[in-house]
């Protein structure tokens, strides 16, 4: 039997800890012969709930699963200790009348917190995946935290982003969702992200060629996209849950296996200054992998629209890492 990997989940009582950490242990991600040691992590005054979660786990009684290890947002360096990849679940939720530069704020000093743990405890091959909002600041804040980690371990989820766009385009165009490809996300995850319809594929064939409606793909299809999360709370009353942890899920399956030849994934990850993105930035772009080095797809070229679209989400980011450059080794 292979050695057990460790998998560090923060926020794990929440409804999106809730929603992943079951099929983690169950060997859907790393598969039925990859022994899993869970760590979930919560906030002190939701311990109760946690204990409530690892009995479920226990009741469910996977193969895979071989320890959980519950820990305390009090101390993350106890809760990181020897962990392959930590899942930043947890955050500050954005509440009514809260700017995204508050939420920022807000979040900040907590993921000084956690790259600092990470840097201290953490397995020398951990890979970090910040999933809680505004996750590619987070991360960016984590990381540099963080400094001993190498900068190709960090992630932040553009993989929602990238399925809602594929299940639209899907729609539009009447195929099947595991026809569309190649359709990334670029820049933030937020509603400046841009999902890049120009270089998708729908069996083979060019989105443009096959949506023939391009008002609907310039306009609709992105906003769409874009305003997701925002629609889903007010059909609910509730943020997305099973589908962010789904796409969190997506991305841990995406970065530790061979991309497909004919596909791409995306993930905001540490800018190298491909397509002028500010080098060190964490941004979203096209990504394949051979199951151990990520690489950003090369040679894509932008019309007018579409380069308009990255600048507009490479400004918000800027904007958001001078917010919080102080806390940024």
């Amino acid at each position: 039997m292979k050695s057990p990997i460790r998998v560090a989940v923060t926020g794990a009582a929440g409804q999106i800890g809730y929603a992943l950490v079951f099929r983690i242990a169950s060997g859907e991600v790393f598969g039925p012969d990859q022994p899993v040691i869970l760590h979930l992590v919560e906030l002190p005054q939701a311990l109760g709930a946690l204990t409530g979660v690892e009995m479920e786990l226990d009741d469910c009684a996977f193969p895979t699963l071989v320890g959980i290890k519950k820990g305390s947002s009090d101390d993350l360096q106890d809760a990181f200790a020897d962990c392959n990849y930590v899942l930043c679940v947890g955050s500050v939720p954005r509440k009514a009348g809260m700017e995204r530069g508050d939420l920022i704020k807000v979040n900040g000093p907590i993921f000084v917190e956690t790259g600092e743990a990470i840097q201290a405890t953490a397995a020398k091959d951990v890979k970090v995946l910040v999933v809680g909002n505004p996750c590619n600041t987070n991360c960016l804040i984590a990381m540099h935290n963080a400094p001993d980690v190498p900068r190709d371990r960090w992630f932040a989820m553009t993989r929602l982003d990238q399925n809602r766009a594929l299940s639209q385009i899907a729609k539009q165009s009447g195929a099947p969702v595991s026809e569309v490809k190649k359709l990334a996300i670029w820049g933030n995850h937020s509603a400046t992200q841009f999902p890049d319809f120009f270089h998708a594929e729908v069996n083979g064939d060019p989105v443009p060629e096959v949506i023939e409606n391009h008002d609907w793909l310039k306009g609709e299809f992105i906003e769409t996209v874009q305003k997701r999360g925002a629609a889903i709370i007010q059909a609910r009353g509730a943020s997305s849950a099973a589908s962010a942890a789904n796409a969190a899920l997506h991305t841990l399956k995406d970065i530790i296996a061979p991309t497909p030849e004919d596909d791409i994934f995306s993930a905001a990850i540490c800018s190298d200054g491909s397509y002028g993105i500010d080098e060190g930035l964490l941004f979203s772009f096209p990504l394949t992998t051979d199951g151990t080095t990520h690489s950003i797809v090369q040679g894509w070229e932008h019309d007018e629209f579409a380069q308009q679209k990255i600048d507009a989400t490479l400004k918000e980011l800027r904007e958001e890492r001078d917010t919080v450059k102080d806390l940024l080794k």
